[in-house]
């Protein structure tokens, strides 16, 4: 590889933060780790090694084909069965576009005492003007960089000298200590904040966008391994921060402004504006890409002009989409709906469409129509298969499990 490539496989890594961590991970870890310690670290953990395995793929596809995941299974399964996983996707990005608002406008509120709801407009604003204005690589490389300085999590989980031998048990799938119900829905939303539909689809379109080839294999491989690993190190992160300075406490998250204490306490005022900047960046990363995401998916399935790297004009309806949609969603911040519980419940909802966005992987990923020589081998296939399986599981029992637990 020469040396472009490093510096691809570089920045891949540090802005994967921006896309992995956002609203949904920080508060599914948080909420966890204050109400059940370490138990419910294992969610992370096989999430993030699943969410390795699609985005390799979906980056796969991309270099080989030159098809975003989205226009290949439009064009591989026809519209008729594309409408389904749209219609579908199309309400889960716009709950998690909302939350992803709301985050941002409550890390406002933690650093100026204003109610979040009076950020809305202008957070909506600041996200339309950067994709309207700006082009790919400001989201890629611009906002997602400075999302690094969520690495305070890392620093205040050191910082809190928690018991590893106890972090180590929270790899191990348990019974829970309390609250069942509660638990496994927090397990439900922990899986769907990390195996999020919308990376796979921005991923694989950016990798078009930035015109990928068969040479971007190995920095894809690369990338996917020690970016996502990278993102969910932070998440586990979170969860120890909160397991150590809320859980003895008996403090149980209900309210964001509570999140800001897994570094206040460690880390003292710093490590309280830290974390509310950091979620601000996050939370406005994902706002970008989420926007992007909607519009990406869109106009793949209609045959639109798309790309965040032409010109508003050179593609209207691209640019029309993400704009009614950050604007919506703005919306319901403003009326004041409370940003954590939206979190939770479009994190577990998001479960129950994965069957529809991730079957696909197991046939596009072994058409040689699409992907040449390099389809999956038995592993890959595996995963794939594992996850069909365990999110047609958490399809069946996560609106139960938000009535009785999440609520």
């Amino acid at each position: 590889m020469n040396a472009k490539k490093y510096l691809e496989i570089a920045l891949g890594i540090v802005t994967s933060v921006g896309g992995f961590l956002e609203v949904g991970s920080i508060a599914t870890a948080a909420q966890a780790g204050a109400s059940y310690g370490y138990q419910l670290i294992w969610p992370i953990v096989f999430g993030t090694i699943c969410l390795i395995f699609l985005i390799e793929m979906s980056g796969r596809l991309a270099a080989i084909s030159h098809h975003p995941l989205p226009a290949a299974v439009r064009e591989r399964f026809g519209f008729h069965y594309f409408v389904v996983p749209l219609v579908a996707e199309t309400l889960v990005d716009f709950l998690v576009l909302a939350s992803e608002i709301g985050g941002a406008c409550l890390a406002l509120q933690l650093l100026t005492g204003v109610p979040f709801r009076w950020f809305a407009p202008g957070v909506a604003l600041l996200a339309w003007a950067l994709l309207w204005y700006g082009n790919f690589s400001v989201v890629e490389y611009g906002v997602s960089l400075l999302g690094l300085i969520t690495i305070v999590f890392i620093v205040a989980a050191f910082k809190l000298h928690p018991q590893w031998a106890q972090v180590a048990g929270g790899l191990v799938p348990t019974a829970p200590s309390h609250d069942p119900a509660h638990y496994y829905f927090l397990a439900v939303s922990i899986l769907g904040a990390t195996i999020s539909p919308y990376l796979f689809n921005f991923y694989s379109s950016g990798a078009v966008e930035d015109k990928w080839d068969e040479s971007h294999l190995t920095p894809n491989r690369i990338t996917a391994f020690l970016g996502m690993g990278f993102g969910g190190t932070i998440s586990v992160a979170v969860l120890i921060a909160a397991a150590a300075t809320l859980h003895p406490r008996n403090i149980d998250i209900t309210r964001y402004e509570q999140v800001a204490l897994i570094t206040a306490i460690p880390l003292g005022k710093w490590g309280y504006y830290l974390m509310a900047i950091g979620l601000f960046i996050a939370c406005l990363g994902a706002t970008l890409e989420i926007g992007l995401d909607i519009s990406y998916v869109f106009s793949q399935a209609f045959g639109w002009n798309w790309g965040e790297n032409q010109k508003p004009a050179d593609a209207t309806r691209f640019s029309t989409v993400f704009t009614a949609f950050i604007f919506l969603a703005s919306i319901l911040i403003f009326i004041g709906i409370d940003p954590l519980k939206l979190t939770l419940f479009s994190m577990a909802v998001t479960t129950v469409i994965l069957p529809l966005i991730v079957l696909p992987f197991l046939v596009l990923m072994n058409d040689k129509n699409y992907v040449g020589e390099h389809t999956n081998g038995r592993i890959g296939n595996t995963v794939v298969f594992m996850v069909i399986i365990l999110a047609a599981l958490l399809a069946i029992v996560a609106i139960p499990l938000e009535i009785l637990g999440g609520s």
